[in-house]
């Protein structure tokens, strides 16, 4: 049970790296170009893996699942994610973030007609209210501070992320969860670089060895690395008990800011973030059994990038 724990904590922390990385590579490279750059890399990994364990891509059959995935999930979420990242912190990205189970649980219940208890919804207003006070949080100087065009980026990532994670429910339940990511990002990167043409130009491109290293970093660990360590950790754990653990990303995000990015988070801030995070425990939480954020089997199939979220 120790190592199962031990692998849910590495992957949030890997996870919590890529907001580190999407706010250190803010100034070197545009969001749809390093989403493409990233997701191109993440996805011929993720075909090698499959071609060696002998399993099949049905990259075409299942073309239409395929695509409103990756456009959701690797395209809409990843590419907003960086863009916020471009505009506010990412302690305060991170936080915010925090709010996604609960859109999660909002679409649910929209497109898949699923049952909301009356303590989900305390708990979708009370998550609400804590991004409303993280909006109000001033921090750092500049651009930084607070931007309202960046949170309102980051919290479109966030819809677009449970939008993913709820097609990916009704579309992945008799479908491999690491085919189901690779046929996500293959089409993902193919809306990305799309994205690409007439918006990106060589004078937007300021790459450094340091630059180079993040990329990697987000294109591999905080991708494949992370989505293999949650795997084995819930395989060991199980669902119920592991799923508690993604709301340790935000956690993370914060801590690996404040030590590498040197950020300076204000009191109200903090706050904020605290309480987003208490409503969306309290909105996903099942009754009589631990808190679920997303069900493990979704997350694994989505592979955060937390993004979770994730």
């Amino acid at each position: 049970m120790k190592k199962g724990i031990i692998l849910l904590i590495i992957a949030n922390i890997l996870w919590g790296g890529n907001y580190i990385c999407g706010r250190f590579l803010g100034p070197a490279l545009p969001p749809n170009l390093l989403n493409t750059i990233r997701w191109a890399i993440s996805t011929v990994i993720l075909f090698v893996i499959l071609l060696l364990n002998k399993k099949k891509i049905p990259i075409f059959a299942m073309w239409k699942e395929f695509l409103i995935l990756g456009f959701f999930g690797i395209f809409g979420f990843s590419t907003l994610n960086y863009m916020g990242l471009r505009l506010i912190s990412a302690s305060q990205a991170g936080m915010i973030s925090a709010g996604t189970p609960v859109a999660i649980l909002m679409f649910s219940f929209l497109l898949l007609k699923e049952h909301i208890s009356f303590k989900s919804w305390l708990g979708t207003f009370v998550s609400l209210a804590g991004v409303i006070i993280l909006f109000l949080g001033k921090q750092g100087s500049g651009v930084a501070s607070g931007s309202w065009i960046g949170g309102l980026e980051t919290i479109l990532a966030g819809w677009a992320w449970a939008l993913y994670t709820v097609f990916g429910r009704k579309f992945g339940k008799n479908t491999d969860p690491l085919i189901m990511t690779a046929g996500a990002a293959f089409y993902g990167t193919l809306f990305s670089a799309l994205s690409c043409i007439g918006t990106v130009r060589f004078d937007m491109i300021h790459m450094t060895g340091s630059a180079w290293l993040a990329v990697i970093y987000v294109s591999t660990l905080a991708s494949v690395g992370a989505f293999y360590a949650w795997n084995l950790g819930v395989k060991i754990l199980g669902a119920s008990k592991a799923a508690p653990y993604l709301n340790l990303i935000p956690v993370c995000t914060v801590i690996l800011g404040i030590f590498l990015l040197k950020e300076v988070i204000s009191g109200i801030s903090l706050l904020g973030g605290i309480i987003t995070i208490l409503g969306a425990i309290l909105a996903t939480q099942r009754s009589g059994s631990a808190p679920t954020s997303v069900p493990a089997e979704d997350n694994a199939n989505n592979m955060c990038s937390s993004g979770v979220a994730e």
